[in-house]
């Protein structure tokens, strides 16, 4: 049979780690075939637990390498026609799987998505959103909005296409966003509305250095907007005034960054770049809420 879809599941050994695998591996039905990849990178090995006997499971070592390594590594070897990237300290819904398994074979989207809860570190509902979004996203990732990995299925092939996550220092904390505008930026999304995930929020316990987010964040929208394909992408895909505002900001942000640091080239480049994408959008009043919009 083949295999359905690949968790993989970085690891710094943390006590929920358990609670993790097992909201996997209890999604176990008998026409879905999937792996789960756990990969260690805490620096030392993990105690023997009882998930470590299942014949779904495979245990690999990367020794602090980062995240954005170990979930790479995973990748890998993974075998599965999906990649699911899932953190130690969350978990997938009962029912998730089987219910990603019946929507892939609705839409031809290569990252499939559903609705999420977010959670503090005692467990406890802080939120549930249901985002909607499909088709084109690059603009809405470019202007600052962001899906989560951990209640979302990419097809395997177009992952790797793009390049997997990036591994360099400037993105740790941002590897995810960083992605899902690259991901985006050559696929169409597609929305389950149901709810398939649970996600801890919180600076506590986190290996996130959120001191540095903003400014890697910022990396890996330089990255989007370096593509070649960037300005004609985010003019598909940003199909009202209000988005071409939203990234339009975006763009405006950009070029006082590249001006301070004197990339002159870059900040021609995003003048062009703001031109184009603002046209005639800068005469409708909506393109302003959407260029005021506080992220």
């Amino acid at each position: 049979m083949e295999i359905f879809s690949s968790t993989i599941i970085p690891t710094i050994n943390r006590d929920s780690l358990t609670k993790t695998v097992k909201s996997v591996l209890d999604q176990a039905a008998p026409d879905i075939e999937f792996e789960v990849i756990v990969v260690n990178d805490s620096g030392s090995p993990l105690p023997e637990m009882e998930w470590q006997f299942s014949p779904r499971i495979r245990v690999l070592n990367t020794n602090r390498r980062e995240r954005s390594v170990a979930r790479n590594t995973g990748a890998a070897v993974s075998k599965g026609q999906f990649l699911h990237f899932l953190d130690d300290d969350d978990i997938l819904l009962p029912g998730a799987l089987r219910k990603f398994w019946r929507f892939s074979k609705e839409t031809d989207a290569a990252w499939l998505y559903g609705a999420y809860q977010t959670v503090d570190n005692d467990g406890n509902l802080i939120n549930e959103f249901h985002p909607n979004l499909f088709g084109n996203i690059f603009a809405l990732l470019v202007a600052g909005e962001s899906l989560p990995l951990q209640a979302s299925l990419l097809k395997a092939d177009r992952f790797h296409a793009v390049g997997g996550f990036d591994m360099t220092p400037k993105i740790i904390g941002v590897e995810d966003r960083d992605l899902g505008r690259r991901f985006a930026s050559e696929n169409k999304v597609s929305f389950l509305p149901e709810i398939v995930a649970r996600i801890r929020i919180g600076e506590v316990s986190s290996t996130t250095n959120w001191s540095t987010i903003a400014e890697s964040d910022r990396f890996g929208r330089e990255k989007a907007l370096n593509l070649s394909s960037a300005i004609s992408h985010i003019n598909s895909s940003a199909v009202t005034a209000y988005w071409h505002g939203r990234v339009s900001k975006a763009y405006c942000g950009s070029m006082v960054w590249n001006l301070k640091r004197k990339n002159i080239s870059i900040l021609t480049n995003r003048i062009w770049g703001l031109v184009r994408i603002a046209g005639i959008n800068v005469f409708k009043s909506d393109f302003y809420r959407g260029f005021l919009r506080r992220e």
